[in-house]
């Protein structure tokens, strides 16, 4: 409050922004309010419920959503805008219970139900409706020990066709091939399981596999382990489990089968041009633009609570006292979080419009979107990681009390690592900014630059240029994203600075 005493402070407030709540996207008009208000009042409850809970009695709360229908599950194909709008309307309690039941939510209807839309046959599209009256939960099962989030997608658990008993064998051949960080996988009633596909001792890459994880009973069926991943740093009211299949038979109708199966004993490609692995990839899309939304949504809420404590909070000044708002540090800051998030949001709009008609058409996205919703995720997170921390320096002890929403940060961190890590998209920004280059000379001038150079470094530098030119890597990466950014919002040159 010394900076309140000098000459530039001033008793008259300043024009701050007032962070009551990003811009809506334009896709929000196809969505009647009174939809909106039945989301907002079905989980109403979420914040007295709290994160101190055991995660099973969170995984109860997220069966009763589910039963009561203000979502269907199948809202992901035919009214996206729903989907998207879901996961901000619960963003909103983010400072105050962290991401444990968020994550919960996105699981069962993005990643569990999203994949049986995107993959399943019409029976099993239809089951989704039997799991939405049940109130039965669903988990995913693709991150192996050995391929985390910066690994990139491996998978080494294994579907063999058995063509004499008609059924699939799932099995981890090694401690590497064992599911890791499987969220909801210790209440989860079923499983979406993406295992890699062997006929006649043939691989045909990664399938997904719907199958019964647990019986009426509650117990895990035979040839299948679950342990829990132990204490986390917060969101402990989400069960996150490690989970091993030890040659677990499943029937034929197990597997997905709208693009690829078997027939007569043989693999069968349903629909050329298009493999199970780019609808697989599709739920991280749709993922990772949720993700992204959900930390603008809990930056502006963070900013919000905290301006109304620091216009409530009077610091000394000769002629009286003054908000400490009004300390120049933080009213700047207000100002350039509130335009920072706008451009983030700006993209996300442009990337939910792009992906709700993909969703709707069930066709994948193309390489445009692609690098639109990798650069939306990377961007909004480290936007909002750097915005909530500076906010964080200048609160003083109000920032180290609980209950004030800086002691959920934790949460931007899970969503960095959470379906594709920062640093794996921006390489990977970055290789197919290479890719493009090499094809055609042309673009920004500070792209064409940091190609140029980075291109005659890989050239020269042998095995290791990749890992040894790192910064000019994500230097590279840095200046695409803001392009995109830019793009989205109609504005000029990039800054390249995340």
């Amino acid at each position: 409050s010394r900076l309140a005493r000098g000459r530039g402070a001033s008793r008259t407030d300043p024009p701050h922004p007032t962070f009551g709540g990003a811009p809506q996207p334009q896709s929000l008009s196809k969505m009647s309010a009174e939809w909106q208000q039945a989301f907002r009042q079905s989980v109403s409850d979420i914040p007295a419920l709290g994160s101190s809970i055991h995660y099973t009695q969170s995984a109860g709360r997220l069966r009763q959503l589910i039963k009561e229908g203000p979502l269907k599950l199948t809202d992901l194909r035919h009214e996206p805008e729903k989907f998207f709008q879901a996961h901000r309307l619960l963003s909103e309690y983010a400072t105050q219970v962290g991401p444990g039941f968020g994550i919960r939510f996105t699981v069962q209807v993005n990643l569990f139900a999203g994949t049986i839309l995107a993959l399943g046959n019409p029976s099993q599209v239809a089951f989704l409706d039997e799991v939405q009256n049940n109130g039965n939960l669903g988990c995913f099962c693709l991150t192996e020990r050995l391929a985390g989030v910066n690994s990139g997608l491996v998978v080494e658990t294994t579907a063999t066709w058995d063509d004499g008993k008609q059924m699939f064998c799932i099995n981890c051949p090694t401690e590497g091939a064992k599911k890791h960080w499987i969220s909801q996988g210790l209440t989860a009633d079923y499983a979406v399981v993406v295992a890699t596909l062997v006929v006649k001792d043939k691989s045909h890459g990664p399938h997904a596999f719907i199958m019964r994880l647990r019986g009426e009973d509650g117990k895990l069926v035979d040839g299948v382990t679950a342990e829990d991943m132990g204490d986390k740093t917060i969101g402990n009211d989400l069960d996150n489990a490690r989970i091993s299949f030890s040659k677990v038979w499943i029937p034929k109708s197990a597997l997905m089968d709208k693009f690829s199966g078997i027939d007569d004993g043989q693999f069968v490609q349903r629909r050329s041009g298009t493999s199970n692995m780019d609808m697989i990839g599709q739920r991280l899309y749709t993922g990772r633009t949720v993700i992204a939304s959900s930390t603008l949504v809990f930056a502006r809420t963070l900013y919000k609570s905290a301006k109304q404590y620091a216009d409530d909070k009077r610091c000394w000044h000769p002629k009286g006292s003054l908000p400490l708002s009004n300390i120049p540090q933080l009213s700047t800051l207000y100002q350039e979080a509130d335009a920072q998030l706008s451009r983030c949001e700006g993209l996300q709009n442009a990337v939910e419009t792009r992906l709700a008609e993909c969703l709707r058409s069930d066709t994948i996205p193309d390489a445009q979107l692609v690098e639109m919703v990798a650069c939306l995720k990377v961007k909004a997170i480290e936007t909002s990681i750097s915005l909530c921390f500076r906010l964080k320096q200048e609160l003083g002890s109000y920032a180290l009390m609980g209950g004030t929403g800086f002691e959920k940060m934790d949460y931007l961190q899970c969503c960095k690592f959470a379906e594709g890590d920062s640093r794996i998209l921006m390489q990977k920004i970055a290789r197919d900014r290479l890719t493009s280059f090499s094809k055609r000379q042309e673009g920004h001038h500070s792209e064409v630059e940091a190609c140029t150079a980075l291109a005659q470094k890989l050239m020269t530098g042998g095995k290791t240029a990749w890992d040894e030119n790192w910064k000019q890597v994500y230097g590279l990466a840095e200046l695409v994203i803001d392009r995109v950014v830019n793009e989205a919002n109609n504005l000029g040159t990039p800054s390249s600075k995340l």
